[in-house]
């Protein structure tokens, strides 16, 4: 038989074993995904992440806003002090020749003029970008490369929160298993005392003997209870996890862990883990994402070497016209439409530093995208050969639970015969015990390495 079938018949095997557990005091049960689904609706750490994704969509609606016209309105009203009529010596005596069109020279006498006083300005300007150097078609695909970041965070979040609660879920599979392994144990303790009290009676068993065996029962009580403050520390931890409201307790439920079994009997090779990692793993596509945004800041850096272009429309509404030697209570509106060119020349000599730096920033970008490739590359080949080896460890661990079953069954019948003593008993039932907690533990361990797989290839 191959490795894999081998592998997928034992974890197969494992994930029926782990759906032994039956806990006694939760209320109703609830599978992994139901987790999962209430960890998506309540986790406060999703629900960050998920706030993060609005404000980069609202960065998206404004950056192409930059795109739109420009239109700007502003209406002012003021009080106009009185004008002084001033010679060019600063004097207010004398006269100043003053051209009226049409009249010709006139003398107009220095000092106070008479003013309109009440002022009121309007004005109304539009303008529409037509080349701004790419800068603006830099920063829309800059705005939707940040929101798919945003997005990408929250998958992250959510599968990060989805292997903690496995954590959280298959542990308590297995305190369960080792709670029903202590029972079973502590059952077979009791059975042995009470043998061991009506042989005493007899005369056959020293008082000894059954103090042993008490000693023995009340280290299993003790680890029953250690067990159980155990799974209460889990529980809450699980439950703050989803905001599970007060009060509100509930049950693994195994048989959607069951359900797995179909997903591990497609595993079939590293290689198609590792390409299912580099088609889904978000650091990966987070890191190929920063690389598309240095590009732009590339486009974004050259922009500022280009010139702008606009076309714009003004009209100014204004009153009184004080721009005369002597105001006129009038008002003045004056429009006009035209083309703007700006251009920084300095941007030649100055900007030249702010695209080199961006083009290493880019550079260094595609450095990243080599090492995240090459830190999931190991991560995928070092989760899926521990699972290969959990998988042989719970091939030896159920061997090792057989041989410690009939080695106390061979034991306990030597010991009734009076063929063993006292103390080749307790040895057969520790082992026995230790075998049993070993298995519990392999199979849970199996279980979570093949989680930690799908979290690292984020499939989770």
């Amino acid at each position: 038989m191959s490795k894999h079938k081998i592998f997928c018949a034992l974890a197969v095997s494992t994930i029926v074993g782990a759906g032994s557990c039956v806990p006694t005091y939760a209320q109703h049960k609830m599978s992994l995904q139901s987790l999962f689904d209430l960890a998506d609706q309540q986790s406060q750490r999703i629900k960050v992440s998920e706030a993060a994704l609005k404000a980069a969509e609202e960065g998206v609606a404004s950056a192409q806003s930059a795109m739109l016209p420009s239109v700007e309105f502003s209406l002012q009203g003021s009080y106009t002090g009185n004008a002084f009529l001033m010679s060019r010596g600063f004097s207010t005596s004398g006269t100043t020749e003053y051209i009226v069109p049409g009249l010709g020279p006139q003398q107009v006498q220095n000092g106070k003029q008479p003013t309109p006083h009440w002022g009121n300005s309007f004005t109304a300007q539009a303008s529409q970008v037509i080349y701004a150097g790419g800068a603006i078609r830099s920063g829309i695909e800059m705005a939707k490369l940040g929101r798919r970041l945003a997005e990408l965070d929250v998958e992250k979040n959510r599968q990060e929160v989805r292997f903690l609660l496995t954590g959280y879920y298959l542990d308590l599979c297995k305190l369960q298993n080792q709670l029903q392994v202590i029972v079973r144990n502590m059952e077979l303790t009791e059975k042995v005392i009470e043998q061991m009290k009506a042989r005493r009676e007899q005369g056959t068993v020293l008082k000894n003997d059954l103090t042993r065996y008490d000693l023995q029962l009340q280290s299993l009580k003790l680890a029953q209870t250690q067990v159980v403050d155990a799974q209460k520390v889990i529980r809450h931890q699980l439950s703050t996890t989803i905001h599970l409201p007060e009060g509100e307790d509930f049950d693994v439920d195994t048989q959607a862990v069951e359900e797995q079994s179909v997903a591990l009997q497609s595993l079939t090779s590293e290689g198609e883990w590792q390409q299912t990692a580099a088609e889904n793993n978000i650091d990966l596509r987070q890191a190929s994402l920063a690389t598309q945004m240095s590009e732009q800041q590339v486009r974004n850096a050259r922009a500022a070497s280009r010139p702008s272009v606009a076309v714009v429309a003004e009209n100014h509404l204004t009153g009184p016209y004080t721009s005369d030697l002597i105001p006129k209570d009038a008002n003045v509106n004056v429009w006009f439409v035209g083309i703007g060119v700006k251009y920084s020349l300095s941007s030649l000599w100055k900007n030249k530093h702010a695209i080199r730096k961006a083009r290493h920033e880019s550079r260094q970008a595609r450095e990243r995208v080599q090492l995240a490739q090459e830190g999931i590359e190991n991560g995928v080949q070092a989760c899926y050969t521990q699972l290969l080896t959990s998988s042989v460890e719970v091939r030896t661990q159920e061997k090792q639970v057989e041989l410690a079953d009939q080695n106390y069954t061979v034991v306990r019948n030597r010991y009734d015969n009076d063929l063993a003593l006292l103390t080749d008993m307790l040895d057969a039932s520790n082992m026995k015990l230790s075998a049993d907690m070993a298995l519990v533990n392999a199979r849970i361990s199996m279980l979570y390495n093949y989680f930690k797989l799908k979290y690292i290839t984020n499939t989770l």
